[in-house]
């Protein structure tokens, strides 16, 4: 620890004399330099350890106080308190932030469960053939368990426990071992739904739907390149990821399935279709047979009603509008909008439209008159539209024929599904039900919760409450609801919820004493002065949110830095949503670099005592530059993040 301490404390002394240097004397400052010097004392506290959300509350009373007595003495303290209670109502009726709770309460009732034991056995025996499969496991449950909880500590300490063991076992090197490991769990950072999501739409006023559509490719795409990258590197260095040995690899069968394997078939469809027919199935249930043999044919029904929906979604008719007038109710018609210029609100006619009311006596026959002309022109008026429509709709309802690239993804599923079946053994349908029962139902939950937000169906705060019902369900359903876990989830959940919710306290109060000090326009003058083209600024402002995630977390970075950024995109064009995919991805170093990278803090804390902090750094550092490609990539092809947005929310 000597070397990091000395190191942040480096740090820190060239933040502080960088402070005494950039400013001018105390004679010649103004309240824009003090607002400076409270940034960088900001810093200072939060990394010499004090609770950054007090340390924000703190810093924001007493500089807003400067700023409020350099114009009014009188009511410096006054405007101080009721600015404290303003900014701390605003976060208390932010509905955004309902939904953080909901989400950590499923996190940590899937945490507390002990679901992740499971799903990383089955994802290493589904994987066993991929070169550096236990890694690649890792990193695939990593993703998984770090979309349902959004808790990069509980993550990285609960695979620290189960999996770094089995890789050292398996003869994987540490500093594989420990990158895996700690890059698959801050996964959840980014892909939704992640709490960083919505901190980052509640400071910035962006939508934290939108964000979650646009950061749910980045996130897959960060995940298949370090999947990528352990296996290029397990296929041209086998000694840092040994494969794994057919002992290894062997699944043990239950006894239907050696009996039917040795009598039948080894592959799973055909061995049971021949097992119930005739009497060689004396020896095996029937009832077994048939359940195993619908498990079997699972993904062939998902397939036929998944490519059956696109079907009748591409060859549906075209509903065509009956085109022409009005009827209104007794035969009149309704005349086109009024030209330009006559306001919409002409007159009508005299000839054809409303007539004037009638005066004395000459009621009931005008009366008369205006009854019998409609019901006349009504007759004709009324039946050929009616034949049209008809018509029409006789035409609408055949259905369209279905294009040839429907035809061909469907030839294409044909083919894997046969491909599919041909290899498809009896050990590989134990591994199928083992998914079932670890990693499909996780998956499903999740992508409930995450299709009902980006299509619309319902808000982060619903979806949030669905998945903390998800969790409950899914903790019953593998026996491990009870009080303990309740009280644990709870507690913990409180315990979160309040830090962040204080931490928007903190930043609030400090974003508005930073305005009023002026420091936001003297920031903005200076970016502005450079003269900076949109690409210049945006490596900028990169680069800065990358140094700063050295020292500092992503929840100091977002809440006290993001309110610096946000005013001066306009100025260069920049969308907010793709600046904040952008930070989302970089955010990601935050607990990766040294010396405040909490995944090895968390990961060193359950590994073995011969594992070293150099050593788990060592195999960070080619995932940080992962992740430093995967920014490049974002930037040069922003239809990776922007894509989705803008096809459901045009």
């Amino acid at each position: 620890m000597r070397k990091e301490v000395w190191f942040g404390l480096t740090i820190m002394a060239m933040v502080v004399l960088a402070a005494f240097i950039l400013l001018p004397s105390p004679s010649q400052m103004t309240n824009g330099h003090l607002g400076l010097l409270m940034l960088a004392l900001v810093v200072v506290a939060i990394m010499l350890g004090f609770p950054t959300a007090f340390t924000l509350m703190g810093m924001g009373m007493v500089f807003a106080w400067i700023a409020y007595r350099s114009q009014n003495p009188d009511l410096a303290v006054q405007q101080t308190l009721d600015l404290m209670v303003q900014r701390t109502y605003s976060v208390m009726s932010n509905d955004v932030l309902i939904s953080i709770p909901l989400f950590v309460f499923m996190g940590y009732l899937i945490e507390r469960a002990n679901l992740i034991e499971k799903l990383f056995k089955s994802l290493h025996l589904a994987t066993s053939r991929i070169p550096g499969s236990l890694a690649v496991a890792t990193i695939i449950t990593c993703a998984i368990f770090a979309t349902a909880t959004g808790i990069v500590g509980a993550v990285v300490t609960l695979m620290g426990l189960l999996a770094l063991p089995a890789m050292l076992r398996a003869g994987y090197s540490v500093q594989l071992s420990a990158g895996a490991i700690t890059a698959g769990g801050c996964l959840g950072i980014l892909i939704p739904p992640s709490v960083m999501l919505i901190v980052y739409g509640a400071t910035a006023g962006v939508s934290v739907v939108k964000l979650y559509a646009g950061a749910f490719f980045p996130g897959l795409m960060l995940a298949g390149l370090y999947i990528g990258y352990v296996i290029i590197l397990a296929k041209l260095k086998p000694h840092m990821a040994p494969p794994m040995s057919e002992e290894d690899r062997r699944v043990p069968l239950p006894e239907f399935a050696e009996i039917v394997s040795t009598s039948v078939s080894n592959r799973a469809l055909p061995g049971l279709i021949g097992a119930i027919k005739g009497k060689r199935n004396a020896a095996v249930p029937m009832k077994t047979l048939l359940n195993h043999l619908l498990i079997a044919l699972l993904p062939a029904i998902i397939v036929v009603l998944v490519m059956g929906g696109v079907y009748l979604n591409v060859t549906a008719p075209i509903q065509q509008e009956v085109a022409g007038e009005v009827v209104a109710m007794g035969g009149s018609t309704f005349d086109a909008p009024a030209e330009e210029g006559d306001g919409g609100l002409a007159e009508p006619e005299s000839e054809d439209g409303l007539q004037p009311p009638p005066t004395g006596g000459e009621a009931p026959a005008a009366l008369g008159a205006v009854a019998e002309a409609p019901a006349a022109a009504s007759e004709p008026a009324a039946t050929e539209p009616v034949v049209a429509a008809a018509a029409e709709a006789a035409t609408a309802q055949e259905r369209l024929p279905a294009p040839m690239t429907f035809w061909i993804g469907l030839a294409s599923c044909v083919v894997a599904l046969a491909i599919f079946y041909a290899i498809f053994s009896f050990a590989r349908l134990e591994i199928f039900k083992m998914l079932l029962g670890s990693f499909f139902p996780l998956a499903i939950m999740i992508l409930a919760v995450l299709g009902t937000i980006v299509f619309g169906l319902a808000t982060p705060t619903e979806a949030a409450a669905m998945g903390s019902m998800g969790g409950l369900l899914l903790a019953g359903a593998y026996r491990r609801l009870n009080m303990t876990v309740m009280r644990e989830s709870v507690f913990l959940t409180a315990k979160t919820s309040a830090m962040v919710c204080w931490l928007f306290v903190g930043s609030s109060i400090f974003s508005a004493a930073f305005a009023l000090l002026g420091g936001q326009e003297l920031i903005n003058t200076w970016v502005l002065g450079m003269e900076l083209t949109p690409v210049q600024f945006m490596i900028l402002a990169q680069v800065v949110i990358f140094l700063l995630g050295w020292p500092l977390e992503w929840t100091e970075i977002i809440v006290i830095f993001m309110p610096i950024f946000i005013p001066l995109l306009p100025h260069f064009n920049i969308d907010p949503l793709f600046f904040g995919l952008l930070v989302a991805l970089n955010l990601q170093t935050a607990f990766l670099s040294p010396p405040v990278a909490m995944a090895a803090f968390y990961l060193k804390g359950v590994s073995p005592p011969h594992v070293t902090l150099n050593q788990i750094f060592a195999g960070m550092l080619p995932f940080m530059g992962i992740q430093v490609f995967a920014i490049f990539l974002l930037y040069q092809f922003p239809a990776i993040g922007m894509w989705l947005p803008q096809v459901l929310y045009k």
